[in-house]
């Protein structure tokens, strides 16, 4: 069992986001629902179990306001800088930030004022040719993503679950977001279409280990009103929906970037997603989380279920946090799925007779008291895969959706 002679205080208000190992002696887990990390440190009784452990401290997302709480009370905060997170994470300070990177993985992209945006033509464009996962695109290829008809892809500085993503298909839909953000720095990309992808990657001083490769369950209806949110992952569908030299590819670009990341001081987990493009058969770079991503627990718990032939991602990313050397690689897992039914204008609620229903199934959940549009109501993990295809549900997520919706869901 993975232990540490160092003892560590996670705080957070969702408790699942620290369960990637079982609490302890020397790992201990303050959470709370409802507050926000700043306000749980600033807790009597976690100040309390903080000090009387002499502990580091771990949370979720770091940020300035965690940072100044911590360094007020003398605390040792095991995450890394917060200002290095935002240049990264920052949809227009990244692409300075990637450098040669931005032109080797990003698709089509610019940089400007809204203002100063146009939807037909050429952008300034990567050098795609360049780029070799599979060896089918030449620049004959670049003139269907720069066309006039092509759709473009807005990303403001933060988007947070596919909110700061706006879809653009026309230039009477360019000029209205121009009239109402004309001065807002954006990022404009060409649309890719296709399945997206996640991995989680750790930095440790010395290394970059790559997790597991999961599709990326995003805009799915009923779980979610938004085309962009990513509502899942599934384990179970990389290995049918990608080509080794595809799987390859994103493990290089993981490595990469996490290199780049570890120069700069970087340590512990970030996490990459990836988009296919169907049309020109390449991989881009879409986001860069530079945090724990929120996949990260049930990866974790997934590998702790296997006969461990390594350590989970949550092993590796408190070892190399706390400046460990980490020896062992990580577990390889090629099954298992978690999805997310958030709040939508038809779902407001998840009935205790529902959650029932599920675990009567055999799926887990996690579930939620959130109000808010497109906030997380019931988590629902399951040790089997729940995708068939691309955008397509298996027997097993069927039978999650036939129970959300209270119908006869299909046979497994």
């Amino acid at each position: 069992m993975f232990s540490t002679d160092k003892k560590v205080v996670y705080v957070t208000r969702d408790a699942e986001r620290a369960l990637g190992i079982a609490p302890g002696e020397n790992y201990l887990v303050v959470a709370r629902a409802g507050n926000g990390t700043p306000h749980l440190l600033e807790l009597e009784e976690t100040k309390r179990i903080i000090n009387d452990n002499d502990a580091a401290v771990l949370v979720f997302k770091n940020n300035q306001l965690i940072e100044d709480i911590c360094k007020t009370n003398g605390w040792r905060l095991l995450n890394p800088s917060a200002a290095l997170a935002e240049k990264i994470e920052n949809k227009i300070t990244q692409v300075e930030w990637l450098g040669d990177l931005a032109s080797k993985y990003l698709p089509t992209h610019r940089v400007a004022p809204t203002r100063d945006l146009v939807f037909g033509g050429r952008m300034l464009r990567s050098d795609l040719s360049k780029q070799s996962n599979g060896g089918r695109t030449t620049r004959s290829n670049l003139g269907k993503s720069g066309s006039a008809s092509a759709k473009k892809v807005i990303q403001w500085a933060h988007g947070h679950t596919g909110d700061g993503t706006v879809l653009i298909n026309s230039e009477n839909e360019l000029r209205a977001l121009q009239a109402k953000f004309p001065d807002r720095m954006a990022r404009m990309t060409d649309f890719v279409a296709g399945p997206s992808f996640t991995v989680n990657v750790v930095v440790s001083k010395d290394k970059i280990l790559v997790g597991n490769i999961s599709y990326q369950i995003t805009g799915m209806p009923p779980f979610t009103d938004n085309p962009f949110s990513t509502v899942g992952n599934d384990w179970s569908a990389a290995s049918t929906l990608l080509s080794e030299s595809e799987i390859e590819f994103i493990a290089q670009m993981a490595c990469d970037i996490g290199e780049k990341m570890r120069v700069d001081g970087w340590r512990g987990l970030f996490g990459i997603d990836v988009m296919k493009d169907e049309e020109l058969n390449k991989i881009f770079l879409i986001e860069i989380n530079a945090r724990q991503p929120a996949s990260t627990t049930y990866e974790s718990q997934l590998q702790k279920s296997l006969e461990p032939t390594g350590i989970s991602v949550f092993e590796a990313h408190l070892s190399a946090l706390l400046g460990k050397q980490v020896n062992q690689p990580l577990t390889q897992i090629n099954d298992g799925a978690q999805i997310i039914q958030r709040v939508t204008k038809n779902v407001r609620s998840v009935p205790d007779d529902m959650i029932g229903s599920l675990e009567l199934a055999g799926y887990k959940t996690i579930a939620y008291p959130n109000a808010g549009s497109n906030s997380d109501l019931i988590r629902i993990q399951s040790a089997k895969g729940i995708i068939e295809n691309h955008g397509k549900l298996n027997g097993r997520g069927k039978e999650i959706v036939g129970i959300l919706e209270r119908k006869t869901p299909d046979k497994k």
